[in-house]
């Protein structure tokens, strides 16, 4: 059973998302809060695997709800899933950077809703691999390239940095499998250790990580 909380402003907002996620088996919402202060005791208490954050809310927005969520987990954090109203909104960059895990519009059909959750919890990123290599891509623009960083390379195998260093270039398991002449699963097992080795909880975030620390050429 996936454990979510909800956190929007807009009580209707979240009685809708109940709806969906309850209806659709498998999903159970333990908790709701209307504000970022709320999510952040919330999600202590109750640690949830996933949460739906919404990003425009008074007092503490969901952008420092979720930095705060990610640093006071200990072991492995939810899925914070943003829910914004704009497609490639700025927040989603200042999202990616807090340690947000995936992204989806406000006014999607539910059963997008409810393919995200499921996805987030079994550690996946973004739900479209168009939207994924989009909001990547765009990540990666609006970055300044760092230096590599010789040790947090040092963490990995040379084969585990080669493909995350693909899978930062926005390739799918079976594009890195074909790319590297080895099977998907092979894939799915190097990506597991690495993404245990650097400490993040799903794919989005290793992308990240890599941008962060210089292993992507420019």
């Amino acid at each position: 059973m996936i454990s979510v909380l909800l956190v929007d402003d807009q009580a209707v907002v979240r009685a809708g998302f109940r709806v969906v996620l309850e209806q659709a088996g498998g999903i159970n919402v333990v908790g709701e809060a209307s504000d970022g202060s709320s999510a952040v005791t919330l999600a202590r208490r109750l640690r949830p695997d996933v949460i739906c954050m919404d990003v425009r809310m008074p007092g503490r927005d969901g952008l420092a709800a979720t930095r705060q969520i990610v640093a006071d987990a200990t072991g492995r954090p939810p899925a914070v899933l943003v829910v914004t109203t704009f497609d490639l909104d700025e927040y989603v960059f200042g999202a990616l950077e807090a340690g947000a895990s995936g992204f989806i519009l406000k006014d999607c059909e539910p059963e997008d809703l409810i393919d995200a959750v499921r996805r987030l919890a079994d550690g996946y990123g973004l739900v479209d691999q168009a939207v994924t290599r989009r909001v990547i891509s765009e990540f990666a623009r609006r970055r300044p390239p760092p230096l590599p960083d010789a040790a947090a390379a040092r963490q990995l195998t040379a084969r585990e940095q080669e493909i995350v260093v693909l899978l930062a270039r926005g390739l799918s398991n079976g594009e890195i499998a074909d790319e590297l002449f080895i099977e998907t699963s092979t894939v799915k097992s190097h990506l597991g250790r690495a993404m245990a080795k650097i400490g993040v909880r799903d794919r989005l975030q290793t992308v990240v990580w890599a941008y962060r620390n210089g292993l992507v050429p420019r």
